[in-house]
């Protein structure tokens, strides 16, 4: 798009009133009939894919149907909007989730206070037992007088330090109870799983439920994927820890491969969940296909061991008929039936 901007006239104050005018910038429209470069082309194709599908061109309906289209162009015009997306990312979520980290680190520093000031009263405690030993000792020489009041005026001052800390301790640990509080109130309200970065269970649970509302009002087509490391993998690793690993790379592909628009969140037990909206079952099989391919070709090292990581991933459908819990039990299902069926990773599950 572009534009003109002419240099505005100085105001002439000593001019008569309706003399005094000012040149006001113009600016070159967009002609949504002419678009005059790829993206603008691509927009109008977006906007006119809404309208085909007779859904309102909200701005959360275009930035859907912007990701998802883009999948079907060129590399060149994809990397030419990634580019653009990134200088222009402003994501509500996404600092909603830095503020959760944040607090949470703020939270682990208190709590590593009150251990550095537990330890602090403890050795001030063992302070007191060397002083009494070593009186103990000195009261066995008679020419010790004078060292045994000295040691004793040091120890009544010790007790007095140690009963202020004492004291200190008590309050800084109220201070962190408090604190909990506040933190496991906030966790109740959070949106994010900091053990795999990605969404938690709870938001993944209120979007659905909006989906729902969107399907029964607009009647287009979403999915929902659950993803688990694969159970026969799991049982032959038998290292908890590098399932652990494991998991976390299964996350970290799972966001590599998503589109913007989608919602990558942890259910729960190492099982990951996938939100397609504005995407049919064909839709949703190809991208599980893409994922699974994706994860089969990242190894994992376990000591002089190179394993082939497997994932088994459940596909069905949003549908307003049924509930949340409905369709994530049907997703579930599927991956039951991923994981009996040894000739594919994924099936589709509908109730």
């Amino acid at each position: 798009m572009s534009g003109t901007l002419r240099k505005r006239a100085r105001r002439n104050l000593d001019e008569p009133e309706e003399a005094k005018t000012e040149e006001m910038p113009t600016v070159e429209p967009f002609d949504i009939d002419n678009p005059s470069s790829d993206v603008e082309i691509y927009a109008k194709e977006v906007l006119a894919s809404l309208i085909a599908d007779n859904l309102p061109p909200t701005p959360n309906n275009f930035s859907l149907y912007f990701d998802r289209l883009l999948e079907d162009k060129s590399e060149n015009l994809r990397r030419q909007i990634h580019s653009m997306l990134e200088l222009e990312e402003s994501n509500d979520d996404e600092n909603t989730i830095a503020l959760e980290q944040n607090l949470k680190q703020g939270f682990l520093s208190i709590k590593s206070i009150l251990g550095v000031t537990a330890n602090l009263y403890k050795n001030m405690a063992l302070m007191n037992k060397i002083l009494e030993k070593r009186k103990d000792e000195l009261s066995a020489s008679p020419d010790a007088k004078e060292a045994l009041s000295v040691i004793g005026v040091l120890e009544g001052d010790v007790s007095k330090l140690n009963s202020i800390l004492k004291t200190q301790s008590s309050k800084m640990k109220d201070i962190y109870d408090e604190t909990a509080t506040i933190v496991k109130t906030v966790e109740n309200e959070t949106i994010f799983d900091n053990k795999f970065g990605v969404y938690n269970k709870r938001y993944l649970l209120t979007k659905i439920e909006q989906e729902i509302s969107l399907i029964s009002e607009f009647k287009h087509k979403s999915s929902l994927m659950m993803i688990e490391l694969d159970g026969t993998l799991k049982k032959s690793v038998k290292n908890e820890k590098a399932i652990v690993l494991m998991t976390r790379t299964i996350a970290r592909l799972l966001l590599k491969t998503s589109r913007r628009s989608d919602i990558v969140s942890h259910y729960g037990g190492g099982v990951f969940s996938m939100l397609l909206k504005h995407t049919d079952l064909d839709n949703a099989k190809r991208a599980a296909i893409r994922l699974s391919e994706l994860v089969s070709n990242s190894n994992f090292f376990l000591a002089d061991r190179e394993i082939q990581l497997k994932i088994s991933i459940g596909i069905t459908n949003i549908d307003s008929n049924y509930s949340v819990e409905e369709i994530v039990v049907s997703a579930l299902d599927g991956i039951q039936k991923a994981y009996e069926d040894k000739k594919t990773d994924y099936a589709v599950s509908l109730r």
